[in-house]
């Protein structure tokens, strides 16, 4: 059936093709028409446009389609913009072609056209993010019933796809950008009007009542409902300086989302001001059971726990001295407690021992406490945390909690992460919190091949990383990069040879992946920087985007800052005690590239790690080190062919001594793998 926008209509009789602007209710619009066509029989529809696309996508129907609420809407301003034809009975023909041309546009994008229908919004699973690992029906999409458009948006906090097809015109989609990439200007503003929030009823106060949780707490943290067709959702308002910011809800059901293009902040932000000692759960219900507890100097993480380590960046918290983490007893519960603590600094961080809930299993979380043992085990809880262990003498007893996690791999990284390639794999495995050593002769592609392995690891576990490369240009290291995240050649020139350069929409998309991933440390003049100022900047990229990588690029480009009576083997055994406690405080991994020196009666063959100029630390002290060795005589193999020399491993876990070959693309720059009896036929044959 057709649909009027509520203000504005069109003329039937006169056949003509203007707008006719009225100011006047949905009512007094049917009635105007009516005015105007006394004997023919009008059927139509108030279609009303939420400004705001949020969902469950209930409040964003027309309201003579809701069975609960009568239409009320008036006085709307109306513009060229918003004023539509009203489709005539003989016109249904051309409205239902237009509705199967938006299927079909849809279908084109991955969303499931068929469960979609003209004014319904069944929720869908999102074909770009797939619901997350739960599965989550989180896409919501709107086919207007006059099929003049039809839009789409996912709800889920860590996707956000949306988009919007018009009758007979392309698709326009992308992605809502992430909250850290947003300034304040672009958060939506929001009012609980504005959400339709209301006071909780005496379903939710039951809820809550059940788990333990007055009436009164739900009164000061001011605990909402909100109703979607015939289901009640408990909204959690999320306040800044006592503004509403963000709104989460939750169904009964436990299902949960949140306002989207909203700024993700501590739930209970307000309760922790310039406080000393904050705690921090994972669950709004978990903060409402601590202020049970007497606790209300506590918040909860705006989006739950990580499936494993590192995640985004939290929020800050505050100047507290003290900071108790009361995570879940789960795994995510446990990798977000670590995350939590090397972003914030563990040396003020404490961690909680939940109590037993029976032979076998502990209590999950503080709710889970509170209903079983009541505000006063909770209370003791936190009274009993123990500091978070970073330095001091301990007990085994003491990490026994870390060796679990580690024989059962909770934090996913325990055998370090795949390299990319299967034969290096077999020798060597990045572990986050390790030093590693890149050596080999001038032009044997050590930067190069590094590259390729941060793509390699960011493609698979969507790490960040820190680039210190000061022998390159930052438009030439950008146009590496992005030709082995692409697979294409940056220009038409020879060394691309006949394949196609980049497309303009694959170079924007390339963009928007540098700037995600990495973080470039760089002098703004003509000094050379120091160790020092190079992971003092480090931090503040691990701190602020959760990097969980460093790239030195190389040694002899750094400031030297040594003391006069100090030789140069001492400031290196110095520099690199530095960078390998930073690479542990912070969990980070650090490459750190070093040229040999000049070698006498070169062979052509790969140097040793003894070679490196400076030290023999550099071998003696680092965790893993590597030769990147390129052939180049043709008459001993492929001159594609890179030899990856693993000379080192410290930790016998995630690698051994040995050797890998790999054959390089130099029209993209990547590498790949390579089967070690093909290059022996190669040489065998010639080829």
């Amino acid at each position: 059936m057709p649909s009027i926008p509520c203000g504005a209509f069109q003329s039937l009789l006169m056949g003509g093709s203007k707008y006719i602007p009225v100011r006047c209710s949905a009512y007094a619009a049917a009635a105007a028409v009516a005015a105007f066509v006394p004997r023919r029989r009008l059927h139509f529809r108030v279609h009303l446009r939420s400004p705001h696309f949020r969902g469950p996508l209930y409040n964003n129907l027309p309201f003579c389609q809701r069975s609960y609420r009568a239409c009320n809407h008036s006085s709307v301003p109306v513009t060229a913009s918003n004023a539509v034809k009203v489709a005539r009975p003989d016109d249904e023909t051309i409205v239902a072609k237009r509705i199967a041309y938006l299927k079909t546009k849809i279908k084109e994008v991955g969303i499931d056209d068929a469960a979609c229908k003209p004014g319904t919004s069944p929720p869908l699973i999102c074909p770009k993010c797939g619901g997350g690992s739960s599965m989550e029906k989180t896409l919501f999409v709107l086919i207007h019933e006059d099929g003049d458009l039809a839009t789409w948006q996912c709800f889920r906090g860590e996707c956000g796809w949306e988009g919007e097809v018009q009758a007979y015109k392309d698709v326009k989609a992308g992605f809502a950008k992430k909250d850290e990439d947003m300034n304040a200007k672009h958060y939506r503003v929001i009012t609980e009007k504005s959400l339709q929030l209301e006071p909780v009823g005496e379903k939710v106060i039951a809820y809550f009542a059940e788990r333990m949780i007055s009436e009164e707490t739900l009164r000061r943290n001011a605990i909402k409902q909100c109703k979607y067709g015939d289901q009640i959702a408990i909204a959690f308002p999320y306040r800044r300086n006592g503004t509403l910011v963000s709104c989460k809800y939750r169904y009964f059901s436990k299902k949960f989302w949140q306002e989207a293009r909203t700024e993700r902040i501590f739930y209970g932000l307000d309760d922790i001001k310039q406080l000393s000692e904050v705690i921090i759960v994972e669950g709004e219900i978990d903060k409402l059971s601590m202020e049970e507890a007497g606790y209300r100097n506590c918040v909860s993480v705006p989006d739950g726990a990580p499936a494993q380590v590192s995640k985004e960046p939290p929020a800050a918290a505050g100047e507290a001295s003290r900071i108790i983490l009361a995570t879940d007893a789960d795994g995510p519960g446990q990798a977000l407690a670590e995350e939590l603590a090397r972003r914030l600094g563990k040396e003020r961080c404490l961690r909680v021992k939940w109590p037993e809930k029976d032979a076998t299993e502990v209590c999950k979380d503080a709710n889970e406490v509170l209903m079983l043992y009541g505000p006063d085990a909770l209370k003791k809880v936190i009274e009993n945390s123990e500091l978070y262990p970073i330095r001091g003498l301990f007990q085994f007893s003491d990490f026994f909690h870390e060796v679990d996690a580690y024989y059962h791999q909770s934090h996913g990284f325990e055998l370090g992460v795949s390299t990319g390639w299967r034969a290096l794999d077999e020798l060597y495995n990045v572990m986050p919190g390790e030093l590693t050593i890149i050596t080999g002769v001038p032009n044997s592609g050590k930067s190069e091949w590094i590259d390729a392995l941060l793509c390699n690891i960011n493609k698979n576990y969507k790490w960040r990383f820190a680039l210190c490369s000061m022998e390159n240009k930052v438009r030439e290291h950008a146009r590496k990069l992005l030709e082995k995240h692409i697979g294409k050649p940056f220009f038409n020139v020879r060394y691309g040879g006949s394949t196609e350069r980049m497309t303009v929409q694959e170079l924007e998309q390339g963009k928007k992946w540098l700037n995600d991933t990495f973080h470039l440390i760089r002098c703004e003049d003509d000094c050379l920087p120091s160790i020092n100022w190079v992971l003092r900047l480090a931090k503040a990229a691990v701190l602020r985007y959760g990097v969980r990588g460093l790239v030195i690029d190389p040694y002899n480009e750094l400031d030297h800052q040594r003391s006069p009576n100090q030789t140069e083997t001492e400031y290196v055994s110095q520099m690199l005690t530095m960078i390998k406690r930073f690479a542990q405080h912070y969990s980070c991994h650090v490459w750190f590239v070093a040229h040999p020196r000049q070698l006498q009666n070169w062979t052509g063959g790969p140097p040793n790690m003894y070679d490196i100029s400076g030290s023999a630390h550099f071998i003696n002290k680092c965790d893993n080190g590597i030769v990147i060795h390129r052939n180049r005589d043709a008459k001993v193999g492929p001159l594609d062919c890179v030899q990856v020399c693993v000379r080192k491993v410290r930790n016998k876990v995630v690698g051994t001594i040995g050797e890998a070959f790999l054959s390089y693309n130099r029209i993209s720059g990547e590498y790949e793998d390579i089967d070690v009896r093909d290059i022996t036929m190669r040489i065998t044959t010639g080829r």
